[in-house]
């Protein structure tokens, strides 16, 4: 018996044996296309030697050193070719070794920014319904999936969550893109003065919603209005970007075509490809100058903070994102669209596909014209998920899309490096998948 502790006790998954380019291998010689990098982690695909020999260099000359006594050389190169890359206003890098960390980092932040410039009653959190930012129990009590908050539920702080902007179901009929975005950022001014704008601390939202909407970006001009409000009330705007940054959407920061800049925000996934365990958070000069010019020291701090190894690994990977390879995701992400849409578009079971980038989302339903969903007890979501693995296709189907019971989608977010023909066969697995999976019984 196999002495891992597995995400699933009741579906154990095969070995795993190698990967190379956009495929997997298990022990039993079955291929598999990684049709989602895992979760949106893998944007350069598998076996990269260029990100091999870089932690291989690295672990020649020094595999770690704890970050309060050392520093190191990746770890300050990769800051500053994040810095010279990101959204105008970010100064800063603060290197940790995932998501969640990232997460929770920015809120602790947060709330020592206000102690640092004498506004200590600042403490409360707005972030938004049907969102994801990570499984530690602060990132956690900030998202919005209810299906993973559910049983620690009585662990979690108090977080105001208002409206995702999710025009698919939210838009009204005879309303304008543009008029639904100011609807709902503007519950975000209500909530502020509801709480108190001298109690309110900041506002955490996703630019394109990840894995529990399914790839939902905000329509223009919605997170111009957020920062407006933010600035007007004095609220720390954080974006995370775990998910839907490093190129994924199609520009090494998502947020840069929303068209803002945020306080802080929040990376990982892509920016180690899976090579390495890696995250960060960066800030905005005036955060970080207010901790550095006050008290000097961020209280707050893990083991492998700005691991060396983790950052040569980074570094490499970040040097190809830059160097070209995100200016590609944009156009084979409308391949991967138009493919879709070719396949599904007109499908009476599939309501909706979007995204940005090489990060797309099906959303799926009973009804086309009423968007009515299917019955979450039929679990189509799961049952997806087994027949695509089945297929050879390995990508991220999830359920409760609409208010975390109702709803199935699936999310798609393959390696930068996949070529049409790559592609293409992630359309027609999901395709046959999805028609072998209505073809039972259940949902006739």
């Amino acid at each position: 018996m196999a002495r891992v502790f597995p995400r699933n006790s009741n579906n154990l998954p095969p070995v795993g044996l190698r990967g190379e380019g956009v495929y997997l291998f298990d022990d039993q010689g079955k291929q598999y296309l990684d049709g989602s990098g895992g979760a949106a982690v893998s944007c350069l695909g598998h076996g990269d030697k260029d990100v091999i020999n870089a932690i291989k260099a690295q672990l020649d000359k020094m595999a770690y050193a704890h970050n309060s006594f050392l520093t190191s050389e990746p770890a300050e190169q990769l800051a500053d070719l994040l810095v010279d890359h990101a959204p105008s206003g970010l100064d800063r890098v603060y290197f940790v070794s995932g998501g969640s960390e990232a997460v929770e980092a920015a809120l602790k932040l947060a709330r020592q920014y206000y102690l640092e410039i004498g506004q200590p009653k600042r403490s409360k959190i707005i972030a938004r319904k049907q969102s994801y930012h990570g499984n530690t129990l602060g990132a956690l009590a900030v998202g919005g999936n209810e299906w993973r908050r559910s049983q620690f539920a009585p662990l979690l702080i108090d977080v105001s969550h208002i409206s995702p902007c999710y025009a698919y179901r939210e838009k009204l009929k005879d309303e304008s893109d543009q008029a639904f975005g100011l609807r709902v950022a503007n519950e975000l001014e209500a909530e502020i003065l509801r709480l108190g704008p001298e109690e309110v601390m900041c506002f955490v939202a996703e630019p394109v919603v990840g894995a529990t909407l399914g790839a939902v970006p905000a329509v223009d001009g919605y997170f111009r209005r957020i920062r407006e409000i933010c600035d007007q009330y004095g609220v720390l705007l954080i974006l995370d970007e775990v998910m839907c940054g490093m190129g994924r959407t199609g520009t090494l920061f998502a947020c840069e075509q929303d068209g803002i800049s945020p306080d802080i925000c929040t990376i990982a996934k892509g920016l180690g490809a899976g090579y390495q365990p890696i995250g960060a958070m960066m800030c905005s000069k005036d955060v970080y100058e207010a901790i550095e010019s006050g008290s000097g020291f961020f209280q707050h701090g893990h083991t492998y903070l700005g691991h060396p190894t983790a950052c040569a690994a980074a570094l490499a990977v970040t040097t190809k994102l830059t160097s070209g390879l995100v200016a590609t995701v944009a156009s084979k992400g409308e391949l991967l669209s138009s493919l879709l849409q070719e396949r599904l578009g007109h499908h009476p079971n599939v309501g909706d596909i979007r995204g940005r980038g090489l990060f797309r989302g099906v959303e799926f339903v009973k009804d086309r014209e009423t968007k009515t969903c299917f019955d979450p007890s039929l679990k189509l979501h799961a049952r997806l998920k087994a027949a695509t693995f089945n297929q050879g296709l390995i990508c991220y189907p999830m359920g409760g899309t609409i208010d975390g019971q109702r709803g199935d989608h699936v999310l798609l977010a393959p390696p930068f490096i996949s070529d049409p023909h790559h592609l293409e066969e992630l359309a027609d697995k999901l395709c046959t998948a999805f028609e072998s999976v209505l073809s039972d019984a259940d949902f006739h």
